[in-house]
């Protein structure tokens, strides 16, 4: 019979280079929102990926970054955190060899970590440019292994996996082999609607929300599982607030509509979507707002 694996496998990497799009592939479904918009994930996000034969349990991290807030702050905290708890790095990069600053301060933190290079959008160029970007990070950093992929088309994703697994040592189950996140229906519901703001509102506004579930309850109705849910959307100056809102409140219900689609599937329910909006000045910069919003420095996992 052969050995059980497990182990903590970090992703981390700058802003935007596909991190949670990788993660929500290689398992297959969606637990990680996604924008393409720059610091989508605001803190650790844990997912469990579970086979006959091993668990590797995923800490997906915001992209790394220069803070100009609070919130920024703990975000890089979070990515910090994360490099310290795992036994596996992946470092997702863009296919080019041109190294930034903040992916030369992540392989610094990353030190004698066992790190995969995970080379993302490798269908956006021609595969002889690959070369120079593998040589350019090489002698950045020794990584334990180079691996080619698409995490838009999936290619490569499945050799992914197979890598991993195989550079896993002997271990346990941590989680229930049905259990796919440590996240709460609350906290996912809360980032579907996030992800839709950030996908529908231009410029700084998305960066400056958060939500608050205010009511999350289950009923039914001739047999048809229905929940009510009515959720807080802060913001941070009343110019945004309208922007939120829109022109006879087209955007807003454009959000509230997009949202319940994704909560209806999820839930596997009728879902009853209200979504009011408030502003709260500079709630990035204060301390209590963002444990509130489960987003302060030691807070659980928690991305709203």
């Amino acid at each position: 019979m052969s050995e059980f694996k497990s182990g903590y496998v970090g992703i981390v990497g700058r802003p935007n280079v596909g991190k949670s799009t990788l993660l929500n592939k290689m398992l297959g479904q969606k637990i990680a929102i996604i924008s393409a918009k720059p610091q989508t994930t605001r803190s650790k996000i844990l997912a469990i990926m579970s086979d006959e034969d091993s668990q590797v349990v995923f800490l997906d991290t915001p992209g790394f970054h220069n803070p100009k807030t609070k919130l920024g702050e703990n975000m890089i905290r979070a990515i910090e955190s994360a490099i310290g708890d795992v036994d596996m790095l992946l470092m997702v990069v863009e296919p080019t060899s041109e190294i930034s600053p903040n992916e030369m301060k992540i392989m610094e933190k990353i030190g004698d970590i066992p790190t995969i290079l995970v080379i993302n959008k490798t269908d956006t160029v021609k595969k002889e440019e690959l070369l120079a970007v593998v040589a350019s990070y090489s002698q950045a950093h020794e990584f334990k292994e180079v691996v080619f992929v698409s995490a838009r088309s999936g290619d490569g994703v499945e050799f992914l996996k197979t890598i991993i697994k195989e550079n896993l040592n002997e271990g346990p189950m941590y989680y229930p082999e049905d259990m796919v996140t440590d996240q709460q229906e609350r906290q996912i519901v809360a980032e579907m609607i996030r992800e839709k703001m950030l996908n529908l509102l231009d410029k700084e506004v998305p960066h400056g929300i958060a939500i608050e579930i205010v009511k999350m309850k289950s009923r039914e109705k001739n047999g048809t599982p229905i929940y009510d849910i009515n959720a807080n959307i802060y913001c941070e100056k009343a110019s945004h607030k309208g922007i939120i809102i829109g022109s006879g409140g087209k955007t807003l219900k454009e959000i509230g509509t997009r949202a319940r689609l994704d909560c209806e599937k999820m839930l596997d329910a009728k879902v009853f979507l209200e979504l009011w909006v408030k502003v709260k000045a500079d709630w990035r910069n204060s301390n209590n707002m963002l444990r509130e919003f489960g987003l302060a420095e030691g807070s659980a996992v928690n991305p709203e």
